[in-house]
């Protein structure tokens, strides 16, 4: 670690030795090239202070990072730097001081855009509206540094996360604490699909089968009447038993997908080939805003939106899309009457996992918009589902970390790969499957 500081610290006063450097070569032309190959050196050699174990995009973030931390260093230091020289030089030789702000200037710029293209392609954290408002703002004086500053913290904070992820995974690697007796099987909610292209679950499927889990999903359609998905998940998880001859399966489910497998073990003779059920933001008695909402919306405009949606569904691959059926199912009406005729559990194992969303802001489009609403007709909310629907089974874990963000309805799957301070979703995966293994499922 002191290696690496100490060769951040040799590799910034070179930057700022030759981004000032202009008296220097004017005088001694010789020393231009080889001013100009350190240069270069610099510009390659960054990834070299971080963990030797990250590699792939996150190097490349990493290169990135390390350059803009430089150059903020090196743009307060020439700022100084300059100014004296202009005190020294104007008016007498002010051509001095206009070459050497040139220099220093083309010196920066060269090292500034590596560092910004490096984290733009390299990092998976700034996201889209931060890449948008660096690009925008990119030539406004103060808030172009606000905003590369946001950039930087950003993006180190993805590093040191990622090298922490690294090196705790390779120290428990034999241990393989995710390698239950039953795979698991990913069950996902309402509106999405099981894709080979974007996993609904973001990374922790990844993170789980490097820790040993065997992973496997529901892959029922987007949008059904809850019998109608329970219907499907069925005959996939009789497909996953039989190809691998597991016997059981460990299902995790997320939101309407909790419901669907309820009404699988009971009505579909899912429960003999089920070991354990954990519902994920599960609304378990429903949403009171879905009940308001499907009043008050006059019936044109529900059919209309239905329509689009299932002819949308049906481009993607959905054979029998039914948009209206699958909301409807998640009203607080429908789901009192649910809970009345869906009691059976069997020999399952069964746990809920809840969290909530702090603020409208702190949730991804569109549960920034919809968590006041909610919170009108059900409190406290993680941007669709109130917490008091969230607690079903013999064990409850509520997610509430500390701060102003929360854990929206989509955070606790990774939909959007964000991470979220003092919440590691994909640890959060590996302690909840290494559980399971642990209570012999």
């Amino acid at each position: 670690m002191i290696k690496k500081k100490l060769l951040f610290v040799i590799m910034t006063i070179l930057f700022i030795i030759i981004g000032n450097s202009y008296l220097l070569w004017i005088k001694n032309p010789f020393l231009l090239i080889p001013l100009l190959l350190v240069l270069f050196w610099l510009n390659v050699i960054p990834s070299l202070c971080g963990d030797k174990a990250i590699k792939g995009r996150l190097r490349i973030c990493l290169h990135g990072n390390v350059l803009l931390q430089m150059f903020i260093i090196y743009l307060a230091a020439s700022v100084l730097f300059n100014t004296y020289l202009g005190i020294k030089t104007i008016p007498n030789d002010w051509q001095i001081c206009l070459f050497n702000a040139i220099n220093c200037t083309v010196v920066g710029s060269v090292v500034f855009w590596n560092g910004i293209i490096s984290v733009y392609v390299g990092s998976r954290q700034i996201g889209m509206k931060m890449r948008v408002l660096g690009i925008i703002f990119g030539l406004f004086p103060i808030l172009n540094l606000i905003l590369l500053s946001r950039i930087v913290l950003i993006t180190k904070n993805e590093i040191k996360l990622e090298s922490n992820k690294i090196r705790i995974n390779k120290l428990r690697e034999k241990e393989r604490i995710c390698a239950t007796k039953y795979p698991i099987v990913f069950v996902h909610g309402i509106f999405f699909r099981d894709s080979n292209i974007i996993n609904y679950w973001g990374r922790i499927p990844k993170e789980l089968e490097r820790n040993g889990a065997q992973v496997f999903y529901g892959g029922q359609q987007s949008a059904l009447a809850i019998k109608d998905s329970a219907t499907e998940l069925a005959i996939q998880i009789r497909e996953i038993v039989g190809k691998t001859k597991c016997k059981k399966v460990n299902i995790i489910a997320h939101s309407k997908g909790g419901l669907d497998t309820r009404y699988a073990i009971q009505n579909c003779g899912l429960g003999e080939y089920v070991a354990s059920l954990t519902t994920v933001n599960t609304p378990h008695r429903g949403c009171k805003f879905a009940d308001y909402i499907l009043e008050k919306a006059p019936e044109r405009l529900t059919r209309y939106i239905a329509n689009k949606y299932n002819k949308m569904y049906r481009l993607l691959g959905d054979e029998s899309p039914n948009f209206l059926s699958a909301v409807k199912d998640l009203t607080s009406k429908s789901c009192t009457e649910f809970n009345k005729n869906v009691t059976y559990t069997g020999s399952v194992y069964c746990q809920s996992v809840g969290s909530v969303q702090k603020r409208a802001r702190s949730g991804k489009f569109p549960l920034n918009l919809t968590y006041h609403l909610v919170n009108i007709f059900d409190g406290e909310n993680d941007g669709l589902v109130g917490s008091e629907s969230f607690p079903w089974g013999e064990r409850y874990i509520s997610k509430k970390p500390k701060g102003r963000i929360g854990i929206s309805h989509a955070d606790m799957v990774d939909l959007s790969r964000t991470d979220i301070p003092g919440f590691d979703v994909r640890e959060f995966y590996v302690e909840l499957v290494s559980d399971l293994k642990t209570r012999g499922f």
